[in-house]
């Protein structure tokens, strides 16, 4: 189990990440793109993944991290429940949606 707190300092700590209000939740952006969320109350976050990625990471476990139920999840858009994932599982997927989203222009 990780924290918000947890998730927050492994966004931050990415290069030109910052912390910006996003409807009711916190977001986390590169170049002004989201790369990730964080909704505090569910004890969740959302990060925007590859396709071959969101596969790679979702097949670990579906109680853990899983695709957004609609069509913003065929985007690669993949919801992690904190309260499940693992520290290091969390960094990588973090790391991934953080290279996914800064690499694009």
């Amino acid at each position: 189990m990780v924290d918000c707190n947890v998730l927050r300092n492994l966004a931050i700590g990415f290069p030109k990440v910052e912390e910006l209000p996003h409807f009711e939740k916190a977001s986390f952006r590169i170049n002004k793109k989201i790369f990730a969320t964080l909704t505090e109350a569910k004890m969740q976050a959302s990060i925007k993944l590859s396709e071959v990625d969101q596969s790679i990471f979702c097949a670990y476990d579906a109680k853990v991290i899983h695709p957004v139920p609609n069509k913003w999840g065929l985007q690669g858009w993949t919801i992690i429940h904190l309260q499940e994932v693992t520290l290091d599982l969390l960094e990588a997927a973090l790391a991934a949606a953080y290279e996914e989203v800064s690499k694009k222009k």
